[in-house]
């Protein structure tokens, strides 16, 4: 009788995708969720939700999306039927295997497994840089979570307080806790360095926005609530505000697709590779990369505006959807296409954009005078293979140790090495970006930004300045001879606000803002509408998760915040949990030699170790088809970004030797661009002796599989 019964519980359980343990909410029940439950639930979320499955062209963001809603449907289908509590959604759902259910069908074959081989050249996409997990990293991931996520419903509703009640609103979080106190500058940084951490951020980060079927970001303001796109989340604007509006646009970031189209929480897309690859100057498809490319000794596309008058070329025109980003004050003038949509968004972007585009050329043509035997293909490839390289260099080397200290740099595994290979490398890690990191933690710099941009003559003295907001989306001034050396001057002459809890008004009052209105966006508020929507947890769970410790009531966040600041807070929030991770985090006292406090400082600083250890092309490894010999590794290790600005401006002369510290005569001196204290690569260290092996086309993919994806 015995044999029967344990037959029967056998059978019974085969059709099963997976058995959960504990899984009932105030239970410890074993669950089996059998496929047909999985497929039913499939059934139903398709009658809600059209799928997408482009035929002969690669996914993009948007085919992922609807996609993506519907698993996380049918993830809230099956924690209503069997009653999952939050932990088994968490860790149960994405356990099982859903290749045996008819959400197969609507998998994207990139999410699916396929071979990988090693190749000396990154992925566009970035597929296959980790040869295990091809997916780790590349563009179109689904963020990582260094916590669960805290989901209202479990699922995908935005975080709630702890007593279930709506968390403060987030343009009254903005007046009372991130209100503009005054220009407080900081003593050390320039602005370039503002501009350099955002370059650096769009290298990592693009969250997937929602788009409606015209391809727009959706209305939800003027749409009465029976009729808004679901993923609507408007900021409400409390009455008595000085700007003249009820709501504030926002739409959640588009869910996204795990690999192996896995169950569970709501997860949101990457769109751009995570790792530091230098993507900004390339785009993320072969498509995109090639409209960028003049297809001739591996340089990339310009605007030859001045060539006249002996001026470096400027970026080319944005022609294709040239209203994207783009405030034009007549159909005649237009933006600039790099290979990152958001090259235009602000002043800083475009030009730095421009720089090492240049810098890009510069390199090209170095090496085709040292290889004169290599095509189109192998000196785009190597140059943007040295570009990444450079690009890692200098936030590792100049930016990093200027926000987290060498403390927070040395607890991490920061410092580079100065000599010979790294070998932290661990395919075990996966250098995809934190939600929290993402979303709150590397907007650090929102506090940084000024009111004003100030140009500066090749002599470091002042001849003007605007409104910062005068050249958000608008970067036309570009357009005049002479001013691009004048931004970059200004840039590196002018202090970055001090870090703290404040933004500038151009932030809170005025982003976005078009020609002719009084008012625009908030980006305060947008950051904690932000991280509700994605369901970061609050900043108690992270100081706990860092070692700082979780405070039981208001008074035990004095090791972090100032009483003033705790004392804002109480008012504001019911509960200690309830505090929004940005919010609190950009209010912490910095670290000794840091910029940020021990939150922000953990977050950063895992992720940053991460985008080290787990990326198989970074540029210190050794042993891969990739990797640089110890004569070009050296000569990586010399490049400042004094030094690229020198090389690609058109007429400056000195520089301080640490562009993103204002100038000091005793520790940063400004020095001739001439000077060896800014030395240049010796590109005579890529000479190639084998020209057979070498005039190929090296445009290989780094995967065997024939589908599209």
């Amino acid at each position: 009788m015995g044999l029967l019964r344990r037959w029967r519980t056998l059978t019974a359980c085969i059709i099963c995708t997976f058995t959960i343990v504990g899984c009932q909410q105030g239970s410890q029940t074993n669950i089996c969720i059998p496929f047909e439950a999985i497929n039913q639930a499939f059934h139903q979320a398709r009658l809600r939700i059209v799928p997408r499955n482009p035929i002969g062209r690669d996914w993009t963001s948007v085919d992922i999306a609807p996609n993506g809603q519907i698993l996380v449907e049918i993830s809230k289908i099956l924690a209503r039927q069997f009653n999952l509590s939050p932990t088994a959604i968490f860790n149960g759902l994405p356990r099982i295997d859903t290749s045996k259910t008819e959400i197969n069908s609507i998998c994207p074959n990139f999410l699916k497994p396929f071979k990988c081989r090693d190749q000396r050249f990154r992925d566009i996409t970035g597929l296959c840089n980790n040869l295990d997990n091809p997916q780790w990293g590349s563009t179109r991931m689904t963020l990582q979570r260094l916590l669960p996520p805290v989901y209202a419903d479990g699922v995908d509703a935005p975080r709630m307080s702890t007593t279930n009640q709506p968390l403060p609103n987030p343009r009254i979080l903005s007046a009372v806790m991130h209100r503009d106190t005054g220009n407080v500058l900081d003593h050390a940084t320039t602005i370039l360095f503002v501009g350099w951490g955002q370059l650096t951020d769009h290298d990592m980060a693009m969250a997937s926005a929602t788009e409606d079927d015209n391809g727009d970001e959706p209305a939800c303001c003027d749409r009465a609530f029976q009729i808004r796109h679901p993923n609507c989340f408007p900021i409400e604007v409390p009455p008595g505000d000085t700007i003249q509006a009820r709501c504030m646009e926002f739409v959640r970031s588009a869910a996204g697709i795990t690999p192996g189209c896995k169950l569970g929480v709501r997860s949101q897309m990457d769109q751009v590779t995570s790792v530091l690859d230098a993507n900004y100057i390339y785009g993320l498809t072969n498509e995109w990369a090639s409209s960028l490319r003049t297809f001739q000794g591996g340089q990339l596309r310009t605007t030859p505006a001045f060539r006249q008058f002996g001026l470096k070329d400027l970026l080319p025109l944005k022609q294709q959807k040239p209203d994207e980003i783009c405030l034009r004050p007549n159909p005649n003038i237009f933006c600039f296409q790099a290979g990152d949509i958001r090259a235009n968004e602000q002043i800083m972007l475009t030009v730095l954009h421009t720089f090492m585009m240049r810098h890009h050329n510069r390199v090209a043509t170095q090496l085709r005078q040292v290889n004169p035997h290599w095509n189109d293909e192998r000196l785009y490839q190597e140059s943007r293979h040295v570009m990444a390289a450079i690009s890692q260099h200098i936030t590792f080397n100049e930016f990093l140790p200027m926000l987290l200290g060498k403390q927070v740099m040395e607890r991490y595994g920061l410092i580079l090495l100065k000599q010979g290979y790294y070998d932290g490398y661990d395919p075990k890690i996966n250098p995809t970006l934190f939600s929290s990191f993402l979303t709150s933690a590397f907007r650090f710099g929102h506090s940084l930004v000024p009111t004003t941009i100030e140009r500066f003559n090749k002599f470091h003295q002042p001849i003007g300045s605007q409104r910062l907001g005068s050249v958000i989306r608008q970067p036309f001034d570009l357009y005049r001879a002479g001013w691009m050396d004048q931004f970059i001057l200004g840039f590196v002459n002018s202090a970055a606000w001090a870090l703290d809890s404040a933004l500038s008004q151009e932030m809170t009052n005025h982003l976005f803002e078009r020609p002719g209105d009084t008012f625009g966006l908030d980006l305060a508020a947008i950051n904690i509408q932000r991280g509700r929507d994605h369901g970061v947890p609050g900043y108690n769970a992270y100081r706990e998760f860092c070692g700082i410790g979780r405070a039981r009531v208001f008074e035990e966040f004095s090791n972090t915040l100032n009483n003033d600041t705790i004392l804002r807070l109480r008012e504001l929030y019911r509960h200690p949990d309830d505090i929004d991770l940005w919010t609190a985090g950009i209010s912490e006292r910095p670290l000794q030699g840091a910029m940020v406090g021990p939150t922000f400082a953990c977050i950063i600083g895992l992720q940053f170790r991460n985008l080290r250890k787990g990326d198989r092309f970074w540029h210190e490894n050794q042993g891969w088809q990739s990797s640089f010999s110890s004569e070009q590794l050296q000569e990586i290790r010399k490049i400042k970004l004094s030094r690229i600005i020198c090389d690609n401006s058109d007429d400056i002369d000195s520089i301080q030797v640490y562009a993103l510290v204002l100038p000091d005569n005793d520790i940063n001196p400004r020095v001739p661009c001439k000077s060896q204290i800014l030395p240049s690569m010796d590109m005579t260290k890529w000479r190639d002796s084998n020209p057979i092996r070498s005039s190929g086309n090296h445009m290989l993919l780094s995967w065997e599989n024939p589908t599209k994806f």
